[in-house]
């Protein structure tokens, strides 16, 4: 559920964003949008294009 909602607050951004940004675009917490990141990463569905920023692959 989590990573769905992170998902879609990066492709309605529309840009790369910080964790931070990310909580606060999907309403989650910080540390569960961490969680979410780290399982979006390993599945390779999220992508760093300069350090500390992410967005949908």
């Amino acid at each position: 559920m989590s990573k769905e909602a992170v998902l879609q607050a990066m492709k309605k951004a529309g840009k790369a964003l910080k964790a931070g940004e990310i909580a606060e675009l999907s309403g989650l917490d910080k540390k569960v949008v961490e969680k979410a990141m780290d399982e979006l990463k390993k599945e390779g569905l999220i992508v760093s294009p300069k350090r500390c920023f992410w967005e949908p692959k």
